[in-house]
């Protein structure tokens, strides 16, 4: 399986400024996977520690910060001779014992010229929780489901990958039936990588579907195991009212829509619990399209995607006949299923900022509007071969972009003031 951040952690193993690496991602999004296949690749040798299985390798981090005890110790407990130049270590789980985050920074300060790289589940839960954090001290990398150019690499469709990197309008658009089989399908499996992983062996639906529901059930216990127990309630309706939150032709998030009455004050820790253990992902209202869009954030407004479009489908039961062969009975939902698919595409992409837009008093809005490179670029989504833009329209008269895009089904073209961009081709959109 391939990964797109494997060439950024080359970058960071290269850098003569590295610090240690937290990556930061949802339960199995492939987090160890990668730091393990990282350290095969680019490594001679790697001292691997798990921080929840380990108790031996959490004590070592119990008594002080002395960095050469700590090594020592290490080695001891996995064999391995911690050579500075060749050795990856991996701290994993590292969210279980706080007192190893702050030992990053006695790394990074006393003994920088280990390569070291962490990982933890709920680790964006545990620093939360008044953890004595090294700011400054270590490096960041998010990792989420595959998106859907790794996707093609993992069921064999390389060449097809390509023709995409490259923007080969005239052969992609040859082959775009297969373009939108392969998408179908990957709304239907997404990009977790043992459901991924299942489907490039044996093609079987069946089995990515019992391990999607085997994926949202180790959530809900999580939810159990890791949360206050006064806000489980909470976040489980939350997390369940989703699907019905997308559903909406307006997505904005609607506390009602989780129970009548509910207000959002009484369930901000719950929202706060779930982003930051990387399950949903908001996206904030603009009150102006400008540069930077952070400054005109509408923290009162937002919609609220899900880690992965598969898990989306997994929790409405939403069968693959349906989906693959497009029965009418499912076009509503399918816009749902449209947007997450392109949210959870321009979120695995580090150069963009990425909000939405609506005017007050109006019914026109943008699903997405992205900052990239100093620009500010409007995206509509459009279900299928729809190609009305009236929304774009409207925002295009009003502020004048230098370009706004629509994403659809339809092939791409570029207009006078619009550039039509398939739906399996918006992860590239102006690299």
């Amino acid at each position: 399986m391939k990964r797109q951040v494997l060439t950024y952690l080359q970058t960071w193993k290269d850098s003569s400024d590295r610090k240690p690496l937290i990556i930061r991602g949802a339960r199995q999004v492939g987090k160890t996977w990668l730091m393990k296949e990282f350290g095969r690749q680019a490594y001679e040798q790697v001292a691997y520690v798990n921080l929840e299985s380990n108790a031996i390798a959490r004590s070592l981090f119990a008594a002080d910060f002395d960095i050469q005890r700590i090594i020592s110790g290490i080695q001891i407990d996995t064999g391995v001779v911690i050579n500075a130049q060749n050795t990856l270590l991996i701290i994993d789980e590292i969210q279980e014992f706080p007192t190893a985050i702050t030992a990053l920074k006695y790394f990074q300060e006393n003994a920088p010229q280990y390569h070291i790289v962490c990982a933890g589940s709920l680790l964006g839960v545990a620093l939360s929780r008044n953890t004595s954090f090294p700011v400054g001290k270590v490096d960041f990398l998010d990792l989420y489901p595959l998106n859907f150019y790794e996707f093609l690499d993992a069921v064999q469709q390389t060449s097809l990958k390509e023709l995409l990197v490259q923007e080969n309008w005239e052969l992609i658009q040859t082959f775009a039936p297969k373009y939108t089989e392969l998408l179908r399908s990957y709304y239907y499996i997404g990009g977790m990588p043992e459901a991924v992983l299942a489907y490039s062996k044996r093609q079987d639906f069946m089995e990515v579907r019992a391990i999607q529901k085997r994926i949202l059930l180790a959530y809900e216990q999580d939810f159990s195991k890791h949360a206050p127990n006064d806000i489980v309630p909470r976040i489980r309706m939350l997390w369940n009212s989703i699907p019905a939150q997308l559903a909406k032709e307006n997505k904005k998030f609607i506390y009602g829509i989780i129970r009548q009455g509910a207000r959002a004050k009484d369930y901000e820790l719950a929202l706060a619990w779930l982003v930051d253990c990387g399950l949903v992902k908001q996206i904030f209202n603009v009150s102006k399209p400008a540069v930077p869009l952070k400054a005109y954030e509408n923290f009162g407004a937002f919609k609220l995607f899900m880690v992965d479009v598969g898990l989306l489908g997994a929790m409405t039961d939403l069968d693959a006949r349906t989906l693959l062969e497009g029965n009418a009975i499912f076009q509503e939902f399918k816009g749902a299923l449209t947007e997450q698919y392109v949210a959870q595409q321009l979120i695995t992409r580090s150069d963009l900022s990425i909000y939405y837009w609506s005017p007050q008093n109006a019914r026109a809005e943008i699903d997405f509007l992205v900052q990239l490179a100093g620009e500010i670029i409007p995206i509509e989504v459009k279900v299928e071969e729809n190609l009305q833009a009236k929304s774009l329209r409207v925002y295009y008269d009003k502020f004048q972009p230098k370009i706004a895009v629509r994403t659809s089904m339809s092939d791409y073209r570029r207009e006078s003031w619009l550039e039509n961009i398939p739906l399996y081709a918006i992860l590239g959109f102006h690299r």
